[in-house]
This record gives structure tokens, sequence and C-alpha cells, in this order.
């Protein structure tokens, strides 16, 4: 983690919540209490700050400085509204091409997928809150740098997120082996967003059960599937190809 992007110390973070900074993720000790661990607590609920308990050795990894129990990692970039990306992309003139990332957890794969996002002229990813991959320097590093370029909203739920597209006349399409639909036998020159899914257990069931599509890549060898953000390429350039 790198120090420009940490912030240690209980009154530190709860500083940094309340002044609206972009805080990716709170690390706190296990079975530590207070008064002051209290008031972080109810901040973070405040803001919906992701936040998990882990072994001191791990605080005292990330930093050799007195933490008091809690180290935060803080985003490098800002965050935009969902309701904005989606006016003002429809607004540009520009046929809508979103991403949805379904709770992609590694950081290396997140910028990954962000640097083919920029590369294929997506024009916003939607990521959950809770249980995606932190922007960080990984991400940073693995992107290129495309995550400066390539808006990036963070929703509550991404259910609710595809009721709001689906209902600003975007369609939703969710990359899954589980159809027997073929990528190359959708339409994906209309305003469209891509959901991908987590790199353990795909697209949730029941985000599954909403989308407009589902499609799959055709696999012609022993292994059944492939790295999220190489599946995520395909799909993406397969909807460059039909709107070229």
């Amino acid at each position: 983690m790198e120090k420009e992007h940490q912030i240690f110390g209980i009154r530190a973070i709860i500083e940094a919540i309340q002044a609206g900074k972009e805080v990716d993720k709170v690390f706190i000790q296990k079975d530590i209490s207070g008064e002051l661990m209290k008031d972080l607590m109810k901040v973070m609920k405040r803001a919906n700050v992701n936040f998990s308990y882990v072994p001191v050795e791990k605080l005292n990894r990330l930093t050799p400085n007195n933490h008091q129990g809690a180290v935060a990692t803080i985003s490098p970039i800002g965050f935009i509204d969902l309701e904005h990306l989606v006016e003002s992309t429809i607004e540009s003139g520009k046929k809508p091409l979103f991403l949805i990332l379904d709770q992609i957890s590694d950081a290396r794969n997140f910028g990954a997928i962000i640097r083919t996002a920029e590369c294929t002229g997506v024009n916003g990813i939607i990521v959950q809150k809770a249980g995606s991959a932190p922007v960080n320097g990984d991400t940073v590093k693995t992107s290129a740098g495309a995550v400066f370029n390539v808006p990036i909203c963070k929703v509550e739920h991404i259910k609710d997120a595809i009721f709001y597209l689906q209902g600003s006349g975007i369609k939703t399409v969710a990359a899954t082996e589980k159809t027997d639909q073929n990528i190359y036998d959708i339409s994906l020159s209309e305003p469209v967003a891509i959901i991908m899914g987590s790199e353990d257990r795909g697209i949730n069931p029941s985000v599954l059960k909403i989308v407009d599509e589902k499609a799959k890549l055709p696999m012609f060898g022993s292994i059944g599937s492939l790295n999220v953000s190489v599946a995520c390429g395909a799909f993406l350039y397969e909807a460059v190809r039909q709107r070229t």
C-alpha cells in the first residue's frame, strides 16, 4: 500500500471520512475496543465505508507508525455519480457503452479491465461499494494510467444500477457460461452495459435474473473459463466490431 494512499490512526480516519475523502477500505485490529473505536464504527456505517477485521500483524506491515488499531486506504481518484454518468453520456451524443463489474476483487484484474475499457471507448465503469477491488497502486500500474481517464462509479447495489440503466434505455448483457447464447449472436451496437462477474463465482444469480440478455464466449479447449480481464476484452472488442 503506497504511503500517500493510506491514513493511520482512529481520529485521522474519522476526520477523513467526515471530510468526504474517498476511503476505499478500513482495516481494523481484531478484539479492539474503546469509545473512539465505537465512534469510528458509527462514522463508517453512516458513510457505508467498507471495512474488515485483521490481526495486528497486518496493520504493522501496512505502517510502522502508531496506527491505534486502524489503517485506511484512500483512493487516488474521485468517483462519479451514476445518474450524472448516464445523463452526461447520453447528452454528449455518444452511444452509451458501460461496464458493470459484479464484485471483482483482484486489483490487478481491475486495472487490466480499466485499461481495456479505455482502449475500447467505454463511457464508464460501475462497481459495487462492498466487495469490489480498491483503486490502489496495483490498479493504477496495471491500468497503465487509464484509471485517470475512465469515469468510475460506485453504487450501493449492482441490481439497483441495472434497473436504473434499463429505465434509461440501456440494454444490460451478462457475460456468463450459464446460457446457450453466443456473444456473436447478440446485438451490442445499441446502448448497452456489459456485466462481468467476480473471479471465483461469476455474476450473482440474483443479478442474472434481471438482465436483458446473457451471452458466453465459445470455448474449444479443455479449460472451461478465461481470466475475467481477458473475457472482458473479448466482449468489449466484439462491441467495438459491431459499432464500427
